[in-house]
């Protein structure tokens, strides 16, 4: 594993996109940084972390396993990843919350951002952006937001979950046409709220009821409505209320 070690940055998604114009990189290669000063969430959304109190760390994946069709397979796959260190570490009570937001008792832990370069030859590169909250406890004007520390009193060593998370997402893409049905399953057998009655907003702020009943192989939320029909979602075009 290539891991390239940095102080403070302003976003190790941007470092690892920049480099890889001007350098031949190696699949699976690692920028990890101590700070980030402009650390990037979904849709143009920040990620806001302490200095030297979090993981936050960026890799490049540009093997041929990545294909335009089975795309949002690399965020279930990422996102089981993460689920899977996180346990073996010893934290009970994750979830994740649509479409790739790690959550522990129902506080935000883990933000993923990918970022993919579909190429005119049809390739795709793509840099998988994860920040995790490990010793942080100042979570002013954040209530939803926490941390390893926060949530189960464990301190954890951010190498070794880096690198736990890293070579069980590189075993899934080694094998992602055999095992990616079992991927999703996983998923959907840790999916925040599925099968559950709870509220939801529009994007005109409209409220209304509904039961999570899956996400489908395009990315969308689909959820089962008053009327029992079931409804598929975008990104941004429904808001959970938890």
């Amino acid at each position: 594993m290539n891991i390239i070690k940095l102080n403070a940055i302003p976003s190790t998604n941007d470092y690892l996109k920049e480099l890889s114009v001007r350098l031949e990189i190696e699949d699976f290669t690692v920028v990890i940084a101590d700070f980030q000063t402009k650390g990037k969430g979904q849709m143009g959304t920040q990620w806001l972390t302490e200095p030297n109190t979090n993981l936050t760390f960026s890799l490049l994946l540009n093997g041929d396993y990545l294909k335009i069709e089975s795309i949002f397979s690399l965020n279930i796959m990422v996102a089981n990843s993460v689920i899977y260190a996180l346990k073996k570490f010893g934290l009970q009570h994750i979830a994740v919350k649509w479409p790739n937001d790690i959550l522990s008792y129902n506080k935000k832990l883990c933000g993923i951002l990918i970022e993919n370069n579909i190429k005119s030859d049809g390739s795709i590169q793509s840099v998988v952006g994860i920040g995790i909250n490990l010793l942080q406890k100042d979570f002013s004007g954040l209530p939803k937001a926490t941390s390893v520390l926060e949530c189960s009193g464990l301190v954890i060593d951010k190498i070794e979950l880096m690198k736990t998370i890293v070579y069980s997402l590189k075993e899934k893409m080694q094998h992602f046409l055999e095992i990616v049905e079992f991927e999703w399953q996983y998923y959907h057998e840790n999916l925040y709220k599925k099968g559950t009655a709870m509220m939801f907003e529009d994007e005109k702020k409209h409220r209304f009821p509904g039961i999570i009943q899956k996400v489908n192989k395009n990315g969308q939320l689909e959820v089962m409505l008053e009327n029992d029909v079931v409804a598929s979602f975008n990104l941004k075009e429904i808001k959970m209320l938890y």
